[in-house]
């Protein structure tokens, strides 16, 4: 008989050299009593556990396409039409091309691998407290911590192996009855052996969406008075906010969207013109919400997010030594020049005095930058774009505030900007603008029902790469790894995902 998630309990887990101190011996022995006694004694004998969640997020994975959640972000946003190849492929040739996604490929595990880990040492953590919640304050903000990654982890796992709405564009419905993935409970959760079993298989998005809603309520209020100081490693509440804003966009709950991304701005300014081109690379800018601040012990150098997308770095995409990264020329088209996120990007010209190759090639993109140690910080959410949800929502319940809303982002991006009247459509374009190459094309399309269209006149993709992908083909969709299938007997081969691959268009 095969035994459920063999291969994620028994993961030989390879850590960079600040994870070391992240060693689970006897999780979920201790009472909350006994967590907030000895917190008391040691502050910080929690922290490498919850650091653990971080360096987790940002590990080499053993590819040098595979370096934490930056790199799922990365590989699935080569999957639509913003991002623009021009070079030699290796790293992204299939996943440009939609041929990555069936379960014996390296892509569905690295998902896979990624998120059901961390929600695997987010249980340790969880499992450290009894049934009450703890008084300390620190304390409360670990524990939140843990519940705000369950939910963004199973976040993206349900929009990475399902299919999450019917319809296309802007009839697109989220489908709740859709089979999603499992889910893997920590002690606390206080589940019987009949109800894990019964949650062991591929649940719908609606059992998913409720696991979502309860790791969000719980997280938000123990988070409310947490200080996390200057790191933003580490999720706030405001972020907490952020991620629930993410949820509800998802699942159309656009009330909700709205209320969440307004809570998470709390604090935070947009980037001027000046910090808007010097790099997308730091953690401290007061337009950052959260991300990872790398340093010398904890930078994968070559194997990591500037290396493939910084055309201004000596590493894969600046050497062209790989593919280097451009944006698709019709949206560039659609960049006013009077807008400064035009300057990120090259001209049909291109740019001779950039330092290296990939800087020099027509359309590449300039907006990431590089430091010389390779210290680059990732950014995982940003100030922006929770205006740009609550733009949406605004636009999505017709209440006529979507205007006024995004001009806040505009007067820092476009001075000329003046618009009284602003479409949903106009929304989606501001956020595929604002947000290139940082990883959320894949799922704006996905939960869009939309496609992309590489062959239209003027095209800058290469012809190999010209493809259309239609909404809801199955080319869109990975299935389930080959390691949980083997190895969870509650997932059947009947209930695989279907997928093909792209084929090129006529």
């Amino acid at each position: 008989m095969k035994k459920q998630y063999l291969f994620l309990l028994s993961l030989a887990l390879v850590f960079s050299s600040c994870e070391k101190n992240f060693e689970v011996t006897d999780s979920g022995s201790l009472s909350g009593s006994q967590t907030t006694e000895m917190a008391e004694q040691d502050p910080g004998f929690l922290t490498s556990y919850v650091n653990g969640f971080y360096s987790w997020m940002v590990a080499y994975g053993g590819n040098h396409d595979s370096f934490g959640h930056a790199s799922c972000l990365y590989n699935l946003d080569m999957m639509g039409l913003d991002i623009a190849i021009n070079g030699t492929l290796n790293f992204g040739k299939y996943d440009i091309n939609h041929d990555y996604g069936q379960y014996d490929w390296g892509r569905p595990y690295l998902f896979w691998n990624t998120y059901y880990t961390l929600i695997k040492k987010c249980n340790e953590v969880i499992d450290f407290f009894g049934e009450e919640d703890p008084d300390n304050s620190t304390l409360k903000g670990y524990l939140g911590q843990a519940y705000a990654l369950r939910a963004f982890s199973y976040y993206y796992l349900i929009q990475i192996f399902q299919d999450t709405v019917t319809g296309e564009g802007n009839s697109s419905v989220f489908n709740p009855t859709a089979p999603a993935v499992p889910i893997v409970y920590a002690v606390r959760d206080a589940k019987t052996e009949d109800e894990k079993m019964a949650h062991s298989g591929r649940n719908t998005l609606a059992d998913l969406c409720e696991h979502i809603e309860f790791n969000l309520a719980k997280a938000l209020p123990l988070l409310k008075g947490y200080d996390r100081g200057t790191d933003k490693n580490q999720v706030s509440y405001e972020v907490a906010q952020g991620i629930a804003a993410r949820y509800y966009q998802l699942t159309q709950q656009w009330d909700k969207a709205l209320e969440a991304a307004t809570a998470a701005q709390n604090g935070f300014d947009l980037m001027d013109e000046a910090r808007l081109k010097s790099g997308f690379m730091e953690i401290n800018d007061s337009e950052v919400m959260w991300g990872f601040n790398h340093n010398t012990e904890t930078s994968t150098v070559y194997a990591s997010f500037f290396s493939h997308l910084s055309n201004d770095s000596p590493g894969y995409g600046g050497m062209a030594i790989q593919s280097v990264h451009c944006i698709d020329y019709s949206l560039y088209s659609q960049i006013p020049d009077s807008d400064y996120r035009k300057s990120l990007f090259n001209g049909a010209e291109g740019d001779e005095t950039a330092v290296y190759g990939g800087g020099k090639l027509p359309y590449a993109a300039r907006k990431f930058g590089y430091d010389p140690t390779w210290c680059q910080d990732y950014i995982y959410m940003r100030k922006a774009e929770m205006i740009l949800i609550c733009a949406e929502a605004h636009a999505r319940l017709k209440d006529g505030s979507t205007a006024t809303c995004l001009a806040e982002l505009m007067r820092q991006r476009d001075p000329s900007w003046n618009k009284s009247t602003v479409t949903l459509d106009d929304v989606l374009l501001q956020r595929r603008i604002e947000l290139w190459g940082e990883g959320f094309e894949y799922f704006d399309l996905r939960r869009n029902g939309l496609g992309v269209d590489r062959t239209y006149q003027g095209s800058n993709h290469l012809a190999i790469n010209q493809y259309v992908f239609p909404a809801h083909s199955a080319s869109w969709n990975f299935q389930i790894p080959i390691q949980e299938m083997q190895n969870n007997q509650y997932i059947t081969e009947e209930e695989q995902n279907e997928w093909i691959s792209g084929v090129p268009a006529e």
